[in-house]
């Protein structure tokens, strides 16, 4: 059994989404073994306790720097034997002692078609621009900001003008491509 990590600071339906499908066997042989938040109180920390997932909970204010909490987060991550980091609206850039640690172990889903609008804002960003074909990608994190080499994309056609709708279509693709691309991955 593989043991992923899922790294969120907000709602957390990717990290429900891949729980879910460790537990159906979408993903084989896998196991959530924790939740990452950097938000105390984030709406993701109830689902993971819902579901019986370790939180490890922390705010970055409490530590010196940066690499202070993210030695502690590889410290844990190392003492429960995690394979693969998923990030799913993780809102830090991930720095050195992170990548040291699990450089090339560590993959990230953007609501975008990268490298088309990277960054916190790409559903916002590419709607104003008008765009006509949205989508979700998969790629592995380096120290660029939605730069790593891209896993998996899924194009999401919509000219519509609602941006709550757009949102919830692409959080439909991200839901069904996040966990195939992990269990391609686990599989490799």
């Amino acid at each position: 059994m593989k043991k992923i990590a899922v790294f969120a600071s907000g709602n957390g339906s990717n990290f429900e989404a891949v729980t879910a499908a460790a537990r159906s066997g979408l993903i084989p042989d896998c196991e959530v073994a924790l939740c990452v938040c950097d938000r105390p109180g984030a709406y993701v920390t109830g689902r993971a306790a819902r579901l019986g997932v370790p939180v490890l909970e922390f705010s970055p204010r409490d530590f010196g720097s940066k690499r202070d909490f993210e030695k502690m987060i590889a410290d844990e991550l190392d003492r429960l034997g995690i394979a693969l980091v998923c990030l799913a609206g993780y809102m830090r850039i991930v720095g050195e002692e992170l990548l040291g640690r699990y450089g090339g172990r560590i993959i990230n889903i953007h609501p975008a078609l990268l490298p088309a609008f990277p960054g916190a804002h790409a559903i916002r960003d590419a709607f104003e621009y008008g765009v006509k074909v949205y989508g979700v990608t998969i790629h592995r994190v380096d120290s660029t900001v939605d730069g790593g080499a891209i896993i998996a994309q899924e194009a999401v056609p919509y000219e519509g003008r609602d941006i709550d709708e757009l949102t919830a279509l692409i959080h439909s693709a991200e839901h069904r491509l996040y966990p195939a691309a992990i269990a391609r991955l686990l599989a490799e």
